[in-house]
C-alpha cells in the first residue's frame, strides 16, 4: 500500500514544478503555501519591491486597497495572511482592479484569497482589493512574492500588517517593508580572495594549474574544512558563467553530487544540484547550504558556503564522510541563470578523496588517462616509428642492403618492424576513446572519421605487403606506387587528425603550443626529407663525373660510398634525436594536464 502513495508523492512534485516552472501564465495555486516559484534558484534578500495598504484598521467586511509597486518584474504572488502564524493559510479574499494584469486564485479552501499575473509582460505597478473576512485574525500582514527574472525573485516580501480596532498597534509601520523573509540562509559578500596558507594542514584543497594562487586570474580553487558536523567550502576560479563542483562514485558524469554557483546580473546563486548522466545539472528548488557569501572581481568568480556533512532529509546529497571523485567544472550561463555545457573537459581528480578526512593539497587532469594514452599513442606511432621507418625505406636501401638482419637485408626488417609496431599502437590506440566513451562521439568533429580512415589505411598497407610480387614480376611496379601512395596518404591523414585531435576539449593541450609542436614536427621531417633527397642527387652526380673519368673508379666508388653511409647515418641519428624531443614535449604536456 506504501507504492501508490509513493508514486501519488512524485506526481505531485512533478505537477508542481511542472505547474510553476512551465506557465508563465499565473496560475501558481500549488504555490500556496511556500509561495517559492520553482524557478531552481536562491530568492534574493534584499526586496525591491514595496507593498502599501490605504487603512491600518479594518471589520470584517470591509475593503483594503493594497498596492504593489517597484522597478519592472515579470510575475506577482499576494496573500494575507495572520500576522502571527505566517505560515498559516491565506486569510480573506481580493477584488481586482485590472484583468489584464492581475487574476484571482483560490487557496485552500478560501476562495479567491491570492492574486497572480497573467503572463510575462513587463509590470511596475498593481493594485487590487483585500475583503476582510467575517473570522478574520485580530492582526493581519500582506505578502508578496516578486519575479524580476527568471533567476531573480523575492519570497514573501513582507508588508505593512493591518489590524481589527481591539488588537495591539501594528508593528510594521504603514507602507514600509523590512528584509524579505528568507526562505534560505542569509547571502553575504566575501571581501578579498580566498588563500592557500592552511591547505593541506586544516584544508583538503584542490588547484588547477598545481599550487597556483587563488588570487590568480587563471587558478581554479576549491577547498573543504571540517567544523564539527559541517564542512566549509570554498570555489574560485575565472569564469563570467558559472563555476561547478560534483561528488561522483566515478570518474564519469551521471548519478553525481553537484553544487553551482551561477554568475547572472553581478550575482551570484548558489544552488545544489544533481547529474543526470550528460545532460546539464537539475538545481534544486530546496536549498541545503548554510551561511551562503560570494564575491566577483576582475573576472574570478568566488563563492563560499557550509554544508552539514550528512543531509538525510535531502535526497541526493551524499554524505561528505566517504570517497569519491571530484569534478571541478566552468563555462557559459545564458540570461535567466541557465546553464551550458562547459566549454572545455571538467577537472576530474585521479583518485578517490575523503574531504573530510586528512587534509590534502592535489591537483587533478582536466584529460581522463584513457585519452591521454590514445594521444600518447597515436604520437608515438606518427610521428616517431612511421616517420623513421619511412626514411628507412626511402634513403637506406642502398647503404644496408648488403647488411642482413634475420636473413633479410637489413633495412627492410627495420622498416618492417617499425611499421609493424605503428600498426600496433595505432590499433590499440583506435580503440581507446571507444571505451572512454563508450560508443561514438557526435562532439568531435572530423577527427573521428579520420581516425577511422587513418585506422584503415594503416591496417590495409601490411595486408597489400603481404601479396607483394616478386622483385622482377611484371606488377611489381604497379605494387610499389600503391604502396607508396597508401602509406603517403595515410601518412598525410594522421597529421591532418592529430592537428583536429589536439584541440578537442578530451585532450586539452595548452594552446597554441600543441599547433606549433605539430608545425614545427611537419617542418622539422620535411626538412630531414629535402636534405637527404639533395644529398641523393649530389652523389648521383658525383657518381657521374667519377664514371666519366675512369680514373680509379673502384677506389673512388667505395670512398663515396663510405661518405654517403656515415652523412646518412648522421641524419639518421640527428633526425631519431629530433623526433624524441618531439615525443618528450608532447608526453611532458599530456602529464602536465
Amino acid at each position: 500500500m506504501e507504492l501508490p502513495g509513493l508514486a501519488f508523492g512524485v506526481w505531485m512534485c512533478i505537477c508542481f514544478c511542472a505547474s510553476v516552472d512551465g506557465y508563465p501564465n499565473g496560475k501558481v495555486r500549488e504555490a500556496c503555501t511556500s509561495m517559492i516559484p520553482c524557478h531552481h534558484g536562491s530568492p534574493q534578500v534584499s526586496p525591491e519591491h514595496t507593498i502599501t495598504v490605504d487603512e491600518t484598521k479594518f471589520k470584517p467586511g470591509d475593503n483594503i486597497e493594497v498596492h504593489l509597486s517597484g522597478p519592472e518584474f515579470e510575475g506577482f504572488f499576494i496573500q494575507a495572511r495572520d500576522a502571527d502564524h505566517l505560515d498559516s493559510p491565506a486569510v480573506g479574499s481580493f477584488v481586482l482592479v485590472d484583468r489584464r494584469l492581475s487574476q484571482l486564485l483560490t487557496c485552500g479552501r478560501t476562495k479567491n484569497s491570492a492574486v497572480s499575473h497573467t503572463s510575462k509582460a513587463k509590470k511596475k505597478y498593481i493594485k487590487v482589493y483585500w475583503i476582510a473576512p467575517g473570522d478574520a485574525p485580530k492582526r493581519v500582514q500582506f505578502l508578496a512574492t516578486v519575479v524580476k527574472k527568471y533567476r531573480t525573485f523575492w519570497v514573501k516580501i513582507p508588508g505593512p500588517i493591518v489590524s481589527q480596532p481591539n488588537a495591539p498597534s501594528p508593528t510594521t509601520p504603514l507602507g514600509t517593508t523590512s528584509e524579505a523573509i528568507s526562505t534560505s540562509h542569509p547571502i553575504s559578500y566575501l571581501s578579498k580572495p580566498f588563500n592557500t596558507s592552511d591547505c593541506g594542514s586544516l584544508k583538503f584543497c584542490i588547484r588547477n594549474p598545481l599550487n597556483c594562487d587563488p588570487e590568480s586570474a587563471s587558478c581554479f580553487f576549491l577547498s573543504f574544512q571540517r567544523e564539527k558536523s559541517s564542512v566549509l567550502i570554498e570555489m574560485s576560479g575565472p569564469s563570467e558563467g558559472y563555476l561547478a563542483f560534483a561528488l561522483s562514485h566515478d570518474q564519469w558524469m551521471g548519478g553525481d553530487d553537484a553544487y553551482v554557483c551561477v554568475s547572472e546580473d553581478h550575482h551570484v546563486h548558489v544552488s545544489t544540484a544533481y547529474l543526470k548522466g550528460r545532460s546539464p545539472p537539475v538545481l534544486d528548488s530546496e536549498n541545503a547550504l548554510e551561511d551562503v557569501s560570494w564575491r566577483l572581481a576582475d573576472g574570478v568568480l568566488q563563492c563560499y558556503f557550509r554544508r552539514s556533512i550528512r543531509l538525510p532529509a535531502y535526497k541526493g546529497r551524499f554524505n561528505l564522510d566517504a570517497s569519491y571523485y571530484i569534478f571541478l567544472a566552468d563555462g557559459e550561463a545564458s540570461e535567466g541563470g541557465l546553464i551550458h555545457k562547459h566549454c572545455r573537459q571538467p577537472l576530474v581528480t585521479n583518485g578517490m578523496y575523503n574531504v573530510t578526512g586528512l587534509p590534502q593539497d592535489i591537483g587533478g587532469s582536466r584529460s581522463p588517462r584513457l585519452i591521454k594514452a590514445h594521444g600518447a599513442l597515436m604520437f608515438v606511432a606518427w610521428v616517431t616509428t612511421v616517420s623513421i621507418g619511412v626514411i628507412v625505406a626511402r634513403f637506406f636501401k642502398p647503404v644496408w642492403s648488403h647488411s642482413f638482419l634475420f636473413g633479410k637485408e637489413m633495412w627492410f626488417q627495420v622498416h618492417r618492424m617499425l611499421m609493424l609496431t605503428t600498426v600496433m599502437l595505432t590499433g590499440i590506440s583506435f580503440v581507446l576513446p571507444f571505451i572512454y566513451r563508450g560508443g561514438w562521439s557526435q562532439q568531435a568533429g572530423f577527427h573521428p572519421y579520420l581516425g577511422c580512415t587513418v585506422m584503415a589505411l594503416t591496417i590495409f598497407q601490411p595486408l597489400m605487403a603481404g601479396f607483394r610480387p616478386s622483385r622482377h614480376a611484371p606488377r611489381r611496379q604497379l605494387f610499389n606506387w600503391f604502396h607508396w601512395g597508401t602509406g603517403t596518404t595515410a601518412r598525410i591523414l594522421a597529421v591532418v587528425t592529430m592537428f583536429l585531435g589536439m584541440d578537442l576539449p578530451a585532450l586539452d593541450l595548452p594552446d597554441p603550443w600543441d599547433t606549433y609542436t605539430m608545425i614545427a614536427f611537419v617542418a622539422w621531417h620535411v626538412g630531414i626529407d629535402v636534405l637527404l633527397e639533395i644529398h641523393s642527387y649530389c652523389l648521383i652526380r658525383k657518381v657521374e663525373v667519377i664514371e666519366d673519368d675512369r680514373i680509379q673508379i673502384l677506389q673512388s666508388l667505395t670512398s663515396v660510398e663510405a661518405e654517403d653511409r656515415l652523412f646518412k647515418q648522421i641524419v639518421l641519428a640527428i633526425y631519431i634525436s629530433g623526433n624524441i624531443v618531439f615525443l618528450i614535449a608532447f608526453l611532458a604536456a599530456i602529464n602536465h594536464i
